[in-house]
């Protein structure tokens, strides 16, 4: 008996276009899978913001400034973002610098933790973006980078 290999069902729906919706529904799904990834290493979302923001920042970063960045990027209270960089402080993942208490730096297991969740999280991602065409990304990269801009915009006349 001969097989012939099938392909996969293509659907006959037309895909959405970008709103709201859907942008959330990727996010939220997108999130999840990190969330997998960072809950096996005792890390939440919002502790792998804030320890990414100190990484970009070259492993330093004033404890204000690192609020102020935070905050500009999960959009809550600064109380809230104060206490999770206390978490990490406490956790033994940042630490003052002793050069200058105003200042966090990363310790040897924040740099490890960060290097390990990074890797994992880079993994997925190639697989979730496996297969969608280089102008696909670039155009869905500028039309969500002008949605945030304009969304900054309104909290900020808010």
């Amino acid at each position: 008996m001969t097989t012939t290999p099938t392909t996969p069902a293509t659907s006959t729906t037309p895909a959405p276009s970008a709103n709201g919706r859907v942008v959330a529904l990727a996010f939220f799904a997108a999130r999840a899978v990190l969330e997998s990834v960072l809950t096996r290493h005792g890390i939440t979302y919002h502790q792998s913001v804030t320890l990414r923001a100190v990484v970009v920042a070259g492993g330093s970063i004033g404890r204000d400034e690192l609020v102020v960045e935070v905050n500009g990027s999960l959009k809550t209270d600064e109380s809230f973002v104060r206490g999770v960089v206390d978490e990490l402080t406490a956790g033994k993942v940042l630490e003052e610098d002793p050069a200058d208490a105003s200042r966090l730096r990363l310790t040897d297991a924040g740099r490890e933790l960060d290097a390990v969740t990074s890797a994992e999280s880079a993994e997925i991602s190639a697989r979730l973006y496996a297969g969608i065409p280089a102008e696909d990304l670039a155009t869905a990269g500028r039309v969500l980078t002008l949605v945030t801009e304009r969304a900054n915009a309104e909290l900020a006349g808010a």
